[in-house]
């Protein structure tokens, strides 16, 4: 028992300040072309972000946004240069592929957003903002609501954590993606996004940087996303049936 106590501590991550002993190194001439790849891509994706919050829930015209956006960011990211899966390090300093940690991540940042929308119901701003974006899944197909909200979590990763990540270099990378990520969800008008994307840019950011690659972020935005998607419109919906009329 105790053998077996000891191996699974020591499979225990280490603290998400710890950088794994992992280094990348990438051609002048890559790290050029990433960053006009990135420059570009920014600009498109972040005006086809508007402009798929800004048509009708449940329309032909909000998937073929939401899904191209999502084509951008991921063609974006895997053709401006080599990404990364990244590793996470346990505490016996073995160097693991990340699965298990980064999906509980997702649940717990669920969980401090399910709690964080409970107050949001009382603060007339945020329950609006919120309330808009929510319609677009009350109003969809589920499943392609899903599908769509999977895609696009993907496809932020690929490019923000990935290739503007990699192409900030080592200049402050964690802080100045997350401003980028907010400044791109800027463009949907929407304050609640905005704030999400500056609250979970910085911890995906975080998880950038301590693995060295994409697989942790990855799998902790898509957790996130289908929770969110999934359990938070009935929450909006049941506090606004019980409004007084």
């Amino acid at each position: 028992m105790r053998a077996l106590v000891a191996r699974l501590r020591g499979r225990l991550p280490k603290p998400i300040t710890h950088v794994a002993p992992v280094v990348h190194d990438e051609a002048a001439a890559i790290v050029r072309r990433r960053r006009r790849i990135v420059a570009g891509v920014s600009v498109v994706g972040a005006s086809l972000l508007g402009a798929g919050l800004s048509t009708k829930p449940g329309s032909r015209e909000f998937y073929g946004t939401t899904l191209t956006v999502a084509g951008v960011w991921t063609v974006g990211g895997l053709v401006s240069g080599p990404l990364h899966l990244g590793w996470i390090e346990g505490q016996d300093d073995r160097l693991r592929r990340p699965v298990v940690t980064p999906v509980a991540t997702g649940v717990a940042a669920f969980g401090f957003f399910y709690g964080c929308a409970l107050v949001a119901q009382k603060i007339p701003l945020l329950d609006r903002a919120i309330s808009r974006v929510l319609v677009f899944a009350e109003e969809g197909d589920e499943p392609l609501v899903l599908l769509t909200t999977l895609a696009n979590g993907l496809g932020e990763e690929v490019f923000f954590r990935g290739a503007l990540y990699a192409a900030l270099g080592d200049d402050h990378p964690v802080v100045k993606s997350t401003a980028v990520y907010a400044l791109a969800t800027s463009t949907t008008r929407n304050p609640a996004l905005v704030l999400a994307a500056g609250v979970m840019g910085s911890l995906f950011g975080l998880q950038r940087r301590a693995s060295q690659g994409l697989q942790a972020p990855v799998l902790t935005h898509l957790t996130w996303s289908a929770l969110m998607v999934r359990y938070l419109p009935p929450l909006f919906r049941r506090a606004h049936d019980e409004e007084p009329r």
